[in-house]
């Protein structure tokens, strides 16, 4: 009998076609060689790692499911790996990726003119554009549709007023894909960092997804000529159906969090010694740490599922929402045990549970909190929408 990986008791790899595995090995490697030697230090310092975008670039994790413009053309359960070993890294990592392929660069490819297409997708994806979505608002968070920031037609202009609130990459980027009400419904609209009135402003002092950038977008009369308008989607239906992208590469990323932590903790206690005896050889221990691995085990599962299912156009929104849920639960109460199991050196950087911990407090709430994502299957189930 062989002996099982401890992070894929289910032998979930052997899933995996050969392009699919390369993928995820490449990116381990990109992880392992140039992420974990500085994420620390970018945690403590509150700095985004911005110097590994040429190389994440070049390995074309950038719009990876796009096909075309520069773009690497992979499926679905290939993205979701890239999300799964960069979050392995770090969350604030994933979260860059996640918002450039799944935010912007997929609205512009799905929604966008041909002039859009040509003029950004290939810049993005080689990393010589950077993108944020401006979608939740400083009173609205899980309330989209109760959106105050307007966009009025001035002559072959419009005119943008209003402001955005946690948004990811929003002092890296070159170009915001803003949301805004209008006469006509709600549009998509691609403001550029040089136009007169738009402001980014970074959000300090946060405790969480600290090696991410963070950031309040605000519009006085931003004048954005009519053909930055995305011309292919008009309604919530826009921006919900990029936020369904990014929820999907979630419930893989967060995985990738879950299995660091583990890994952390079957290293720890096979070297602690306790009362005569390395610590993983007690009762306690071992329950809670096969209890993670249960866990883990029923996310990647549910992950490759949702991926060949994705793949194969037969996924739905509320499939994602029951994925990011669970996977997102699973990864925030593995990081609370295992940084409990590490005794007092659970709370020191120099171990990743604490810090996985931190950026999971945010990765549960946001693009969906864990009670909308509930609510979502609740509807599902009874066909009574209890929002």
């Amino acid at each position: 009998m062989k002996n099982l990986n401890p992070l894929d008791l289910y032998d979930v790899e052997s899933e995996l076609s050969e392009d699919e595995l390369m993928v995820k090995e490449t990116v381990a490697r990109f992880v392992d060689s140039k992420v974990l030697p500085v994420i620390r230090e970018c945690f403590e310092d509150h700095r985004f790692p911005a110097e590994l975008i040429p190389e994440i670039a070049e390995l074309g994790l950038l719009g990876s499911s796009i096909d075309g413009y520069d773009c690497a053309g992979m499926n679905s359960v290939s993205y979701g790996l890239i999300c799964q070993e960069l979050e392995r890294g770090d969350s604030g990592l994933r979260s860059f990726v996640s918002v450039q392929s799944s935010l912007v660069m997929y609205p512009i490819f799905a929604f966008g003119s041909d002039e859009q297409k040509e003029r950004w997708l290939p810049a993005m994806a080689r990393g010589e554009a950077i993108g944020c979505f401006g979608l939740t608002e400083p009173h609205g968070g899980s309330d989209p549709a109760n959106m105050k920031t307007r966009a009025k037609r001035d002559g072959d202009d419009w005119i943008l007023n209003g402001s955005k609130m946690w948004i990811t990459n929003g002092n890296l980027a070159d170009v915001a894909l803003v949301w805004a009400d209008t006469e006509d419904g709600i549009r998509g609209f691609l403001v550029e960092k040089s136009m007169p009135g738009f402001v980014a402003q970074e959000i300090e002092k946060k405790f969480s997804l600290r090696a991410s950038v963070t950031s309040a977008l605000f519009f006085d009369n931003v004048r954005v000529p009519a053909a930055n308008m995305l011309p292919g989607v008009k309604g919530l239906k826009g921006p919900l159906s990029c936020l369904t992208q990014a929820r999907y590469g979630i419930t893989w990323g967060v995985i990738g969090a879950a299995q660091a932590c583990l890994k952390e903790v079957l290293d720890y206690t096979e070297s602690r010694v306790l009362f005569g005896k390395p610590v993983n050889q007690t009762q306690a221990v071992q329950i809670r740490m096969a209890d993670m691995a249960r866990r883990i085990t029923t996310a990647q599962l549910l992950s490759l599922r949702l991926g060949r299912m994705k793949d194969a156009g037969t996924y739905t929104p509320s499939q994602v929402s029951l994925a990011k849920w669970n996977n997102c639960r699973m990864a925030l109460d593995i990081a609370r045990d295992a940084r409990d199991l590490l005794g007092g050196s659970g709370i020191s950087a120099e171990y990743c549970p604490v810090r996985h911990m931190l950026n999971l407090e945010s990765v549960i709430t946001y693009e969906g909190t864990e009670t909308v994502h509930e609510l979502v299957i609740g509807k599902e189930l009874t066909g009574v929408n209890a929002f």
